[in-house]
């Protein structure tokens, strides 16, 4: 488990430092511009740690699966041999398929206002400015939605009604409670993720004719809610995270 939330941890940071410098740019005033190139690199980053974000999830999920529907397995299962080879496959998987997409970016043509909806650069927002074919970028976004953060989505919640249905067969109730607690750590940081990932998505489809402020509001939702709770829901649930805090800013009296 404390493998994972490293890697989700690692995940959060790397999307602060991608973001970081345009949106405190913004925010403080210093400076509200932004070239190509590293626009189109933020892109490419703020996504693939998306999907990053969205397979520890998942892997997470298949811990916790693991843990209380085959307790007596879960150290011969989830070895650490294992756990460094599902990282890469996450690593992998994340950044190999948004390359296409991403590289097509830098040879469209820009003749619209190349005024950005956000504080970082997103792919739906620069092929909004774009005035070339945009055909592939929009299809294959959308398949890549549907492929990956769906299928994650689908597959994280056939792993709770598996849990939910292991948990139900324990006779004794306080066993069932302590059991489901152990979850909701975990069931907090999928919701933290994944409600802002669709309201964002939502405004861009449907909310055209909303205030720009709005588009504003839930990008940076997006960007920031999901590094600044984590640590928060990990630090109150975990006994193990919660007590090495309490040692460090106990104040011992001689």
């Amino acid at each position: 488990m404390f493998y994972f939330l490293a890697m989700l941890a690692l995940t959060d940071l790397c999307m602060g430092l991608s973001t970081v410098h345009t949106v405190l740019g913004i925010l403080w005033g210093l400076s509200q511009e932004i070239s190509l190139d590293a626009c189109i690199a933020q892109t490419f980053f703020v996504h693939g740690l998306s999907l990053m974000e969205s397979g520890v999830l998942l892997a997470m999920a298949f811990d916790r699966f693991t843990a209380i529907c085959n307790p007596l397995r879960y150290t011969s299962i989830l070895t650490n041999a294992r756990i460094i080879k599902i990282g890469l496959g996450i690593l992998v998987r994340s950044f190999a398929f948004i390359i296409a997409p991403i590289v097509r970016l830098k040879f469209f043509h820009y003749c619209r206002s190349r005024v950005l909806s956000h504080s970082f650069c997103l792919h739906q927002d620069l092929l909004r400015l774009a005035c070339s074919d945009i055909r592939f970028n929009s299809f294959y976004a959308l398949a890549l939605v549907i492929c990956i953060l769906l299928s994650d989505s689908l597959l994280i919640l056939i792993s709770y009604i598996l849990i939910l249905r292991s948990v139900l067969a324990i006779a004794s109730r306080e066993e069932r409670l302590k059991t489901l607690q152990t979850c909701v750590s975990h069931i907090s940081a999928v919701l933290v993720f994944y409600i802002p990932i669709i309201g964002l998505t939502m405004v861009h489809r449907f909310g055209k004719h909303l205030s720009p402020v709005v588009h504003v509001l839930m990008g940076n939702i997006y960007i920031i809610f999901p590094p600044l709770m984590n640590p928060i829901i990990y630090s109150v649930k975990t006994q193990q995270i919660r007590s090495r805090l309490q040692k460090w800013f106990s104040i011992k009296i001689k």
